[in-house]
């Protein structure tokens, strides 16, 4: 047998076939053009802070192991974060990580993981590949929790993990409170409520982490301005938290991300005030994509706008818009309920008007 044709044959016998058929999760490349793909914050540090940041991370030992523990970090995070005293504080590298930790600690032959569908990918991602069946649970058609097809989901399929993203992704919307504490009380295990996008929404769930014995709350810096140094936060009672601590693998913050981190959060004013330029160019952008004939844009919470063009092929959209230089994501064909839907991230002022110069561009065309 050729090297080939053992490599092909070792792979078929021992790579499960789960994740054999999974599509590794693919970033698309956005040299020289306005990136508006990934629900970043475009703003940089301003000058002063970034010299005064390098100057923090002077005399870090890179030859030693980060601290296992982030001792530094976590009661900056505790307090940066408003997380209450009841609850104990998991890091992670980056919500993935996180998830990771989470579905690692469940799984087992026969386990489920639910969650309303359009949603964050990587939840069904990870599940599959911890071995996990995962059920989604179609939204409705204005993206609302549809409360009644989740109680009778999770009643089914018992699941071992609930993933809430809220506001969610890639719909924008905050699922309303009610519904999610009817989940929280109904479901036969964990419930984690993503708050990914929180510094954008005006409600939270962290006040009650801590509090409910199946209730986890995660958070991430990534969409405040910190997506470079992948860290994640999840809160919960102190015994769900040291469970995951027996899958966190060791080290896994690293030592420039504590140093960052913590500096970072320590000015977050300069962040949140990031964050309050973006909510306002989040309602301009809107507010002009609706202006624009055959568009519909749906309201958001988020950093980014869900937008379908009426009669348009969203592939020949996005395809126009990249060959001027605007790089959004393309949503056709990910769920039903997203066909011919797009998604853009809210940028800096000129990158929004050169999204929407391009795309009244496409639209003439």
């Amino acid at each position: 047998m050729s090297g080939d044709g053992r490599l092909r044959a070792l792979l078929a016998r021992w790579v499960r076939p789960a994740v054999a058929a999974m599509n590794a999760y693919h970033v698309p490349p956005a040299h020289n053009l306005v990136k508006l793909d990934a629900m970043e914050n475009p703003w940089p540090w301003p000058g002063e802070l970034e010299q005064a940041w390098l100057e923090a991370l002077r005399g870090l030992e890179l030859n030693r192991y980060p601290d296992p523990a982030a001792t530094g970090l976590l009661p900056v995070l505790r307090e940066a974060m408003a997380v209450p005293p009841e609850a104990e504080i998991i890091l992670g590298n980056g919500s993935d990580e996180l998830i990771q930790m989470i579905l690692l600690a469940v799984a087992a032959p026969g386990r489920t993981v639910l969650a309303p569908e359009p949603t964050f990918v990587m939840y069904r991602m990870i599940a599959t590949a911890a071995g996990m069946d995962c059920v989604g649970v179609p939204l409705r058609g204005d993206f609302g929790l549809d409360r009644e097809a989740m109680l009778r989901a999770m009643a089914e399929h018992q699941p071992a993990v609930v993933f809430l993203a809220r506001p969610n992704n890639p719909t924008g919307n905050l699922f309303a409170a009610a519904d999610v504490e009817a989940v929280i009380d109904a479901a036969p295990g964990l419930v984690v409520v993503d708050e990914a996008y929180h510094v954008f929404a005006g409600e939270t769930f962290m006040d009650r982490a801590g509090g409910p014995p199946n209730l986890l709350v995660m958070r991430t810096v990534s969409k405040m301005g910190l997506a470079g140094l992948r860290l994640g936060l999840l809160a919960g009672p102190p015994a769900w938290v040291e469970t995951l601590h027996k899958v966190r693998l060791p080290y896994n913050i690293n030592t420039l991300t504590q140093a960052s981190a913590a500096f970072a959060l320590e000015h977050r004013d300069v962040l949140l005030d990031q964050a309050r330029a973006i909510r306002a160019q989040r309602t301009r952008l809107g507010q002009a994509l609706a202006a624009l004939p055959g568009v519909t844009a749906w309201p958001s919470e988020a950093n980014f706008i869900l937008f379908r063009v009426e009669g348009r092929e969203a592939g020949a959209v996005f395809d126009g818009l990249r060959a001027r230089g605007v790089l959004i994501k393309n949503l056709d064909g990910t769920h039903p309920l997203l066909a011919g839907c797009l998604r853009v991230t809210v940028g800096r002022p000129e990158e929004n008007d050169a999204f929407l110069d391009a795309l009244a561009d496409v639209l003439r065309g």
